[in-house]
């Protein structure tokens, strides 16, 4: 019986159903829905396309990167030290710890299923609270462990992103379901491209600038009433 299952696992955690908590995520859509500056299904494709180009892509991807390659390696200080560097970076409380509560979800579940010494030692990291447990680390360490190349572990956290603000778009009525599937596929070409640029680049190199998008979560963390957490 072949028993590489690593296909079978990149369904299982980029799946909905898997409890990470990312349809709970607008990504700053609903507060640029409330205050009218997005409408149309182009601006949700262009507002996705640069929060992967300007913040996703040369931070969480660089930091998912380096951290699978260390714990290929099998060296917790230098995973830990990927986590804490984009924990860092992470301007905005909210999206800091939602990026952690989807972290710590992840590797908890992934952990209830298997039994590796490397996740046991980075979930008892972070039980003590020496790690944060951003959800890229968390999702380079579990997929080297499940057998999931690197590439395909950083396209599942950008299809991840994607899929979660464009269901926030769906459940905020700004798109159809046919008009979702259209923004997806569009997109495909530029996960791929940002998966090529960023794969290889040091942690040393990791950087983002996103000062507006920064600005749209704060005010996102200071409404009244809102539907999604972030």
């Amino acid at each position: 019986m072949n028993t590489d299952f690593s296909d079978l696992s990149i369904m299982q955690m980029s799946d909905s159903f898997f409890p990470t908590g990312l349809y709970t995520m607008s990504n700053g859509l609903e507060t640029l829905f409330d205050e009218k500056q997005i409408q149309t299904v182009d601006q949700i494709e262009e507002f996705i396309r640069t929060v992967i180009s300007q913040q996703i892509g040369p931070s969480d991807c660089v930091a998912l990167s380096n951290s699978y390659d260390f714990a290929t390696s099998k060296d917790i200080r230098k995973i830990i030290e990927c986590d804490k560097t984009l924990y860092s970076m992470k301007l905005v409380k909210e999206s800091r710890d939602a990026i952690c509560r989807s972290g710590s979800q992840m590797i908890k579940c992934v952990k209830s299923f298997v039994s590796d010494d490397l996740i046991d030692s980075f979930y008892m990291k972070i039980s003590e609270s020496q790690t944060p447990s951003t959800h890229p680390v968390v999702i380079a360490v579990c997929s080297n462990i499940l057998g999931i190349k690197k590439e395909n572990a950083m396209m599942m956290m950008l299809y991840g992103f994607t899929v979660s603000t464009i269901g926030a778009a769906l459940r905020l009525g700004l798109i159809d379901h046919i008009q979702s599937q259209k923004i997806l596929h569009n997109l495909k070409p530029h996960i791929i491209q940002t998966i090529e640029r960023f794969i290889s680049v040091p942690l040393e190199n990791m950087w983002q600038f996103t000062p507006e998008y920064d600005l749209v979560q704060m005010s996102h963390e200071q409404k009244f009433s809102k539907m999604f957490i972030t």
